[in-house]
């Protein structure tokens, strides 16, 4: 079997990493850009009447009220979001770009394992899609812990 030098191979992954980040810049230019786990309003000149999601896996929209759009990144990818008036005439046919938010956010790389942090100032276990499942899968359980005790302190029903 031949092997590649290593040198070679950290060149291609070098390359291959660089056409995939490319890709989302150049769906960028007609896009709407949304960071995961945050909300961007937009106003619309005609009202709605249908919302369609290409990938709801991606992105949640939200009609606050007819000519008031609610983006929310869910996970990071690209989807497209069409929106129609009462006549089926589209008002706004958008690619939406969901990128992982950066801001404060520290990834440990071991080996094939990552480890995603909020470091603002002091540094939590955070949830992001890619990270090592069994890390990933406890964080989300005490999550979803506190979450009920606090629901539960505050008196909201499930």
């Amino acid at each position: 079997m031949h092997e590649l030098p290593r040198r070679n191979l950290v060149q291609a992954a070098f390359a291959v990493l660089a056409f995939a980040c490319a890709l989302p810049a150049a769906a960028e230019d007609g896009g709407v850009v949304v960071m995961t786990d945050r909300a961007k309003v937009f106003r619309i000149d005609k009202p709605a009447d249908t919302v369609i999601v290409g990938n709801p896996a991606i992105a949640d929209v939200t009609m606050h009220d007819r000519n008031t759009v609610v983006v929310t990144g869910k996970v990071f990818g690209t989807t497209n979001l069409v929106i129609l008036d009462r006549n089926a005439e589209p008002i706004i046919d958008e690619v939406i770009i969901v990128r992982p938010s950066d801001t404060g956010l520290v990834t440990v790389q071991r080996n094939v394992a990552r480890f995603s942090y909020s470091c603002s100032p002091v540094c939590e276990p955070t949830l992001r899609v890619g990270d090592q499942k069994d890390t990933f899968e406890l964080t989300t359980q005490q999550v979803e812990s506190r979450n009920k005790m606090a629901e539960a302190q505050a008196g909201v029903a499930n």
